[in-house]
């Protein structure tokens, strides 16, 4: 019996799955961004200290994490999302063990490295949207990057706090118990599902990628993360240092960015719930650009007194948090059905490449231009991005319909799957066994209720 999705609730299942992937990635975001508000600081107690190097620990995981996102997000669509987000937990937590060994900045830089191989993003973000129905999936990703913001939050707090206690090593060693927690999360709350995308072949052939790099809002989505993350990291070079002169002594910081943060989050959520109700997301988006380029302008061209970093810090996160939440929805509503791995992958390397290039430019940039440098820097690419984001258009909206069925074998699900992926207006076919329900996403002009039903049928009786 056809049972439509009236209600805006997510399923018990989806929940937990939800919040499970939600807390790995904050897990493992909390890891990287762990020394950020203290590297910039203790990083001068290593014997080959410079700006530069700063900057290269900052963002070294960027790049080879884009460098793994697509063949790791293409990996995922063939032997499964779980298996690709343990080995790259695992190779997370020996890069942090590296890090943590290292006495000297290169060191760490090479630990840092090691830790972006684990390249899990997309295959975490498509695992997400396989769980989830369609009308549900902004909110699953919002939760996700919603934690990403908690993970920031804690990264500031407990950076400094634990800096001052264990030193850069500990917080390093701290990371790699954080991804084997991550690993059991996983394996002990996230279920498996039969899935398979309405056009067949889960492996991308190189014309379906270029065709996904060429998609306009896909390329615009994936400049954005590409921006917001460089600017992120080249923010971080200098940041700490700015709160030092404003007055705050290292193991002060975290007392400033805890209040900040909380702030900026109770400002986002409004934002992030009118944009997904009224539909207005580009407009939203240029809202959240505005604010974290105004931020940067405070840090960079404001003489430092810490309440005017705090403002700038409230500002940045708002912006930040709005957009970090809502660009992995976007993207993954934009996606040709069955490509959710790739254009994941894409977007992720995208988005880690801006974290290599906004550490190593930061660190250079403030090597030899020093804090305006980098303020001009960061406040450019944010007007291109501003320029760019008015060819944006708001996700398409597709329809989101479940059958009950009765209980099937792991062969009549993949069997059945198949089956409806080839009925017309089908986009996206979802098994869930645990439920006794197939959800699909369908086209709400070419789908026709009655094909599906002559598809469930036999294994109804």
């Amino acid at each position: 019996m056809r049972q439509q999705n009236q209600d805006n609730r997510l399923t018990p299942i989806e929940r937990r799955a939800s919040g499970a992937l939600a807390a790995v990635f904050g897990l493992r975001m909390l890891g990287l961004f762990l020394i950020m508000p203290v590297i910039a600081i203790y990083g001068q107690q290593y014997p080959d200290y410079t700006p530069l190097l700063i900057g290269l620990a900052i963002g070294a995981y960027g790049l080879t994490q884009a460098l793994l996102q697509i063949p790791l997000g293409m990996l995922s669509d063939r032997i499964g999302r779980k298996p690709v987000i343990v080995g790259g937990l695992i190779l997370f937590a020996l890069g942090s063990l590296v890090a943590a060994w290292a006495d000297t900045l290169v060191g760490v830089v090479i630990g840092r490295a090691l830790q972006g191989t684990g390249a899990i993003a997309a295959a975490i973000l498509a695992l997400a949207a396989d769980i989830t129905r369609d009308s549900q999936r902004p909110k699953v990703m919002a939760t996700i990057g919603m934690f990403i913001g908690l993970s920031f939050a804690l990264a500031l707090v407990l950076g400094p706090l634990l800096g001052a206690q264990i030193g850069l090593s500990g917080l390093f060693y701290f990371t790699a118990v954080s991804a084997v927690f991550g690993i059991v999360v996983l394996l002990a709350a996230v279920p498996s599902v039969s899935q398979k995308s309405a056009r067949g072949d889960l492996i991308p052939l190189s014309s379906e990628l270029g065709q996904l790099f060429k998609n306009p809002q896909l390329a615009r989505l994936n400049f954005g993360v590409l921006v917001l993350h460089c600017v992120l990291t080249a923010f971080f070079v200098v940041v700490p240092l700015q709160l030092m002169r404003g007055g705050l002594a290292a193991d002060e910081h975290a007392w400033l960015y805890l209040p900040t943060l909380l702030f900026s989050f109770a400002l986002m959520i409004p934002m992030l719930i009118r944009a997904e109700r009224q539909r207005q997301q580009p407009h939203y988006f240029r809202v959240a650009i505005a604010l974290v380029a105004i931020a940067v302008g405070v840090i960079a061209f404001v003489p430092a007194h810490w309440a005017y970093l705090a403002i700038a810090v409230v500002l940045f996160f708002t912006g930040f948090n709005f957009l970090e939440a809502t660009l992995p929805s976007s993207l993954t509503r934009f996606a040709p059905a069955g490509r959710k791995g790739s254009a994941s992958g894409i977007y992720s390397t995208f988005q880690f490449l801006g974290a290599f290039i906004g550490g190593a430019a930061g660190g250079s940039i403030y090597q030899h231009f020093g804090l305006l440098g980098v303020g001009i820097f960061c406040v450019v690419l944010l007007l291109c991005w501003f320029v760019v984001s008015f060819g944006m258009q708001p996700p398409p909206q597709q329809q989101s319909v479940s059958y009950t069925l009765p209980k099937l074998s792991a062969a009549q699900s993949d069997g059945l799957a198949e089956q409806l992926s080839r009925v017309t207006g089908v986009e996206e076919v979802r098994i869930v066994a645990a439920e006794h329900t197939v959800y699909l996403k369908v086209h709400k002009t070419d789908y026709n209720d009655a094909d599906v039903e002559a598809q469930l049928a036999p294994y109804r009786t």
